[in-house]
C-alpha cells in the first residue's frame, strides 16, 4: 500500500464513522421553572462578570472573597434551576436524514400548483409531519406529529417543525482557504 492509499484508508474510516447531525427540541410548560432558569443564568453571568471585573481591577482580597462566594452561590442556583427545568421539560431529538432519504420524502409530498408558484418544493401539510416523524430519534409516529402541528400553539408547532427541518441542513464542513 502506498502512503497516499494508507492515508486515504485512515481518512475514509473516520469519514464513515461520522454520526449524522442531531438537534434537540425542548418544551416546558412550567413558567416558574423557565423564569427561575432565566434568572439563575442572568445571576450567574452577573456574578462571573463582577468577579472578572474585580480581578482586572486588582480588588482587595476581602472583596474578591465575597465576589467568589457570590459566584459560587450563583453557580449552585443555576445548577438547581437547570435540574428543575430539565425535570419539568420534555426533550425531543431529531437527526438529519441521509440526502437521498430526504429527497425521496420530499418527492412523496409534491407541492401543489399554488405552492410551486410560491417557490415551495413540497406540500407542507403532509411533508412537515412526515419529516418530523422520519427524523425523530424518539420514534414519534406520523399521526402524533400531525396532531402536534395541528393542536399546539403556532409558536410551538413552528419550533417543532424547525427542529426537524433545520437539522437537515446543518453544515459540518469548513471550506477554509485550504
Amino acid at each position: 500500500m502506498t502512503t497516499s492509499t494508507t492515508t486515504w484508508a485512515a481518512m475514509q474510516k473516520r469519514l464513515d464513522a461520522l454520526q449524522r447531525p442531531t438537534a434537540a427540541f425542548t418544551i416546558c410548560e412550567d413558567l416558574d421553572a423557565k423564569q427561575r432558569l432565566t434568572r439563575a443564568k442572568n445571576g450567574a453571568d452577573e456574578a462571573e462578570q463582577a468577579l472578572a471585573t474585580a480581578a482586572a481591577a486588582s480588588a482587595d482580597a476581602a472583596d474578591r472573597t465575597v465576589l467568589e462566594a457570590h459566584a459560587k452561590d450563583a453557580k449552585a442556583e443555576l445548577a438547581a434551576a437547570q435540574r428543575a427545568f430539565d425535570k419539568a421539560s420534555i426533550t425531543l431529538r431529531f437527526t438529519a436524514l441521509e440526502r437521498k432519504e430526504l429527497e425521496a420524502l420530499q418527492a412523496a409530498h409534491p407541492a401543489t400548483e399554488e405552492e410551486e408558484a410560491d417557490g415551495d418544493e413540497f406540500h407542507s401539510e403532509t411533508f412537515a409531519p412526515a419529516l418530523i416523524s422520519a427524523a425523530s430519534q424518539d420514534g414519534m409516529p406520523l399521526d402524533y406529529a400531525r396532531h402536534c402541528l395541528d393542536s399546539w400553539s403556532a409558536a410551538d408547532a413552528r419550533g417543532l417543525w424547525n427542529a426537524a427541518w433545520q437539522i437537515q441542513f446543518q453544515q459540518r464542513t469548513d471550506l477554509g482557504k485550504g
